[in-house]
């Protein structure tokens, strides 16, 4: 018998020796260190060259989008840039002129206010040397200087007081008196002319450094581009909102000193607004000469108090209204990253370093979010929370902090709904548990998660409460584990909010005493709930058993944590229930479903005011005529390539049916007899009329779990899986019908790239309407909570 020697792991050295894994990352963090350390030396002693590009590159980001609007209408890359560098020159030279000119009227004012700072300061001393609380101290330090003085008097002394000797000598020549003069004044003119060349290259070759950008950036071609594009755009947006900010306070400042009687107030505003480009100490250092000048005019105190007033005003408005209302997310840095980048960047480059802290960070956040080599920049300066919102909760319970887990989901619901709370956050805290129960929980993390849960549940039923029943129809049962009986918790509340009325009963062990102890008698529903993968030999008795005892009964299996892409059509009947589902939504929509008052209420709404109002804004666009149909094709066929979907349609709802009036790929369905080539659909069986009703995009990741969809003949005859769908809606705001892409496989969709959809839409609607549409605005750019498996709407 022949011996297989065993495969070499990658942990092992070529001797045979095992490597530590913890001596592998030691070398990693070694090698990291030393990395920054180059890094941080080659900052360091290289600033004179790199100060003066990095100065260039953030003014190329502001002035970029000037330049490209001349290019736009056709004025030569050259010209553009020569225009827009003199403006920007003589605006400088122009504020350079009329600070020059504020302070030479100040500096002639100056000796007339001397008197008034002479009483002023002989008041102050006045007021300091008066009976006050501290005369006891002063005259204790006064005596013991006494006491010294005399004791050094008394003392003898042997030692000859040496010599004063100076040396007498022709002294510098007048060329060398010249030069220690001027080479501290031509380097900040250097250094100027060296930001303005650099910039004007810039500018002027400014595709040929994108390019060498993304070569030297490598790896992904499209991640490089969008980390150069999202970091133009984040920073050009960063620094037009400081002007706009900087103006808006700058302006009622010099407004503000005039009324008071301030002399240079024009000086003095535009000094605040300059000053405001230095962050955290450049507010401070302006509003100190206006309260100077104020302290030195008025020989009351009534002027400097009204002066630091109208700062203080200022101050708190700009903070905390304008700031926040301008900046929003234009840097997507965090607080405490930005403290932190301007000590670091200050503590490197001294003042240009402040004001350079921001811009440079942005740029490593960008790196961070594109390039995954560099991923950990985004987890320590981004804004975006390190953890996402089921991870926070589920740490939180295990800390034993249910209050900040509740906090937590108040927030989150506050933007969605209960329902979609537990669906996308609440199960997925469970999933995490049940993955961590034999693996890294402690009995007391369990219990902790547990109680947990329960305190936050009762939070949430009191906090939301559902309508009172005076019957139960529909009862809910975890399958086995405790986590099992949490969510069958929330399905019940969720179910109760939906108007169909349920109660929970205890988990247990599945035998023929606990089945008849259930007491389901007028009950129409059960659902169980499993999170295990694999439950299938305990559902098969506990359904025999409930099927034996209760024939009627309508039966819904819950896999809360069923494998992505598995097919559940063969397994509900080979264990017996009615229906598979696999997520709180779902859940919610096929049992409202199996209610005959909430069948009725599902029903499309009837005809209103607004709905005629919209049916006549279609009718005037003459559509239905098909005049525009290969446009419109064409625009269809776009979406479709982009998407990377099977097909995409565009189509319009009327009073009677769903036109498609362009379509990627010809699309089988009824046809009409005006219009042989347009496939139409009854307006009961429609798709777009979830959009028209929602008055929102329709995501549906999967057609076969949601009800809406999973029994519509159309989305059967063209197998589609996956159905996303934007309104096209006109400028007055009514919504003529759907843009929608269809997949036959599920998948999922991102804002950014429904915000794209949106702009195809806008297309659409200009075509139909032959009037410009708006495009809405985009959605948040931070990272949503994970979307669940069923069809939702998508918020704003």
């Amino acid at each position: 018998m022949t011996s297989q020697r065993p495969q070499q792991s990658s942990d092992t050295s070529e001797f045979g020796d095992a490597v530590p894994e913890s001596g592998t990352n030691i070398v990693r963090v070694a090698a990291w260190l030393v990395t920054g350390t180059v890094i941080i030396s080659l900052l360091y002693f290289g600033q004179d060259v790199l100060i003066p590009l990095a100065i260039a590159f953030l003014i190329s980001f502001a002035l970029n989008p000037l330049v490209r609007i001349l290019v736009r209408r056709g004025i030569p890359q050259v010209a553009a840039v020569s225009m827009v560098m003199l403006t920007v020159i003589a605006m400088l030279l122009g504020l350079g002129l009329l600070i020059t000119s504020q302070v030479s009227v100040l500096s002639a004012e100056l000796p007339a206010y001397q008197s008034t700072i002479r009483s002023k300061i002989a008041a102050l001393g006045q007021t300091v040397e008066s009976p006050g609380l501290f005369d006891g101290v002063f005259q204790t330090i006064a005596t013991v200087q006494e006491q010294l003085a005399t004791a050094l008097e008394d003392a003898p002394s042997n030692v000859t007081e040496p010599l004063a000797v100076t040396v007498v000598g022709d002294g510098p020549s007048p060329f060398a008196t010249t030069i220690e003069w001027l080479v501290p004044a031509l380097a900040p003119l250097a250094t100027l002319g060296i930001v303005v060349v650099f910039v004007f290259l810039v500018l002027l070759d400014r595709g040929d450094l994108r390019d060498r950008l993304i070569r030297l950036l490598g790896g992904n071609l499209h991640r490089s581009t969008d980390a150069l594009e999202e970091a133009g755009k984040r920073i050009s947006r960063y620094l037009l909102m400081q002007l706009i900010v900087n103006v808006t306070y700058g302006i009622p400042m010099a407004l503000g000193l005039w009324a008071i009687g301030v002399p240079g107030w024009v000086l003095w505003g535009t000094l605040a607004a300059i000053m405001r480009f230095i962050p955290y100490v450049g507010p401070l250092l302006s509003a100190v000469f206006p309260l100077a000048l104020a302290f030195a005019v008025d020989p009351g105190w009534q002027m400097v108090l009204m002066a630091l007033a109208l700062i203080l005003f200022l101050e708190l408005v700009s903070n905390n209204i304008v700031e926040p209302f301008l900046y929003g997310t234009s840097t997507g840095l965090s607080a405490l990253s930005l403290i932190a980048a301007a000590t670091f960047w200050t503590a490197l480059w001294g003042p240009l370093g402040l004001i350079l802290s921001t811009p440079l960070t942005v740029c490593l956040l960008v790196l961070g979010r594109n390039l995954p080599q560099m991923a950990f920049f985004e987890t320590l300066l981004g804004s975006t929370p390190a953890l996402d919102l089921p991870t926070r909760i589920y740490q939180r319970l295990i800390a034993s902090d249910p209050e900040e887990a509740y906090e937590i989901a108040s927030e989150a619901i506050s933007a969605s709904s209960v329902t979609a709370f537990y669906d996308d956050i609440g199960l997925e805290v469970l999933r995490q548990a049940s993955e961590d129960y034999h693996a890294h929980a402690r009995v007391e993390h369990r219990l902790r998660v547990v109680d947990g849960m329960d305190r936050l549940l009762e939070e949430l039923r009191e906090d939301h409460p559902a309508p009172e029943a005076s019957h139960a129809s529909t009862i809910c049962i975890g399958g086995k584990w405790q986590v099992d009986a949490i969510a069958a918790e929330m399905l019940v509340h969720a179910l109760a909010l939906a108007g169909v009325p349920a109660e929970l009963r205890a988990t247990g062990v599945v035998t023929a005493h606990y089945v008849d102890g259930l007491e389901l008698e007028g009950v129409d529903t059960v659902c169980i709930g499993y999170f295990s993968r694999d439950p299938d030999t305990a559902i098969r008795g506990f359904v025999r058993r409930l099927r034996r005892r209760w024939p009627g009964l309508r039966i819904t299996l819950a896999l809360w944590n069923a494998p992505d892409g598995a097919e559940f059509a063969d397994r509900a009947e080979a264990l017996g229930v009615d229906q598979i589902v696999l997520s709180m939504d779902e859940a919610v929509r096929r049992m409202s479903l199996m209610q005959p008052e909430q069948m009725a209420a599902a029903s499309l709404p009837a005809s209103s005011e607004s709905e005629n109002a919209r049916l006549e804004a279609l009718a005037r666009t003459n559509i239905l005529d098909g005049h525009a149909r290969e446009d419109l094709d064409e625009l269809a066929a776009r979406a479709a390539d982009v998407f990377d979907v099977t097909f995409a349609f565009i189509s319009a709802l009327d009073a009677e049916a769903e036109y498609i009036l362009g379509q990627s790929m010809d699309l089988p369905g009824q046809r009409t007899a005006s219009q042989p080539s347009m496939t139409y659909m009854p307006r009961a069986e429609s798709l777009c009329s979830h959009v028209v009703a929602s008055n929102d995009p329709v995501v549906v990741p999967d057609t076969e779990r949601d009800p809406r969809f999973s029994d519509n003949p159309s989305v059967r005859q063209w197998q589609a899986r996956f159905y996303a769908s934007v309104p096209l809606r006109t400028l007055e705001g009514h919504i003529l019908g759907a843009l929608s892409i269809v997949d036959r496989s599920p998948r999922q969709i991102e804002d950014a790239e429904l915000d794209l959809l949106d702009k195809i839409a806008a297309d659409v609607v200009a075509v139909m309407t032959k009037e410009n549409a708006v495009v809405p605005e985009p959605r948040r750019e931070e990272p949503a909570a994970p979307r669940s498996i069923l069809g939702q709407r998508v918020p704003d």
